[in-house]
């Protein structure tokens, strides 16, 4: 395998940051929205990764590269800013969708939030994903002292066998837009 280069995003890696990160999320873009529309929901995910100071906005992103190719993406951010993050998010839907945009707190104080992972469905199997989590984890927690939490949906078993195997340990379970999640996180050592 070709050397992978994971780097901060940015704002003009926004459609290849949305391609993967809607592998993740589609269906969750598509509940926000009020709208069952792959179009819509990029669309929708774009605006907000390319703005500044939102949750999902590229500032929040970190990119996989294989020569000098997007392969993969993901976001995470400080669960303890959820609210503001939202706020932007909340009055555009609101604005333009007409729906009102009140999902469940995925995450909360005390954590670094990965809110979506997706590489390039060429590329799956290929241990992208893990290298991607290993960066962050040594990011996050080895270096900056950090918990980092994510949720897994339980029918999603292969997902969640990768995140115990990288030392994630369950620390409870949520409901996010109607799906059963189990909460991961990781640790420093102490």
């Amino acid at each position: 395998m070709s050397q992978i280069k994971i780097r901060k995003a940015k704002r003009e890696d926004s459609a290849a940051i949305a391609t993967y990160l809607l592998l993740a999320m589609e269906d969750i873009v598509c509940e926000f929205i009020g709208q069952k529309d792959a179009n819509k929901a990029k669309d929708f995910l774009i605006h907000f990764i390319q703005q500044e100071h939102n949750q999902y906005s590229y500032q929040n992103c970190f990119v996989a590269e294989d020569n000098h190719h997007i392969i993969a993406a993901v976001n995470i951010y400080d669960g303890s800013r959820l609210k503001e993050l939202r706020v932007p998010i909340s009055l555009y839907i609101e604005e333009n969708f007409k729906t009102e945009f009140n999902p469940e707190d995925e995450t909360k104080p005390g954590e670094f939030y990965i809110d979506s992972l997706g590489v390039n469905p060429n590329q799956q199997g290929k241990g992208i994903g893990a290298t991607i989590l290993e960066f962050l984890i040594n990011y996050y927690v080895t270096q900056k002292g950090h918990t980092i939490g994510l949720l897994v949906d339980e029918e999603n078993p292969g997902a969640k066998k990768l995140y115990l195997k990288l030392g994630f340990k369950p620390v409870g379970q949520k409901i996010l837009v109607g799906k059963r999640m189990q909460h991961l996180q990781i640790k420093p050592e102490p």
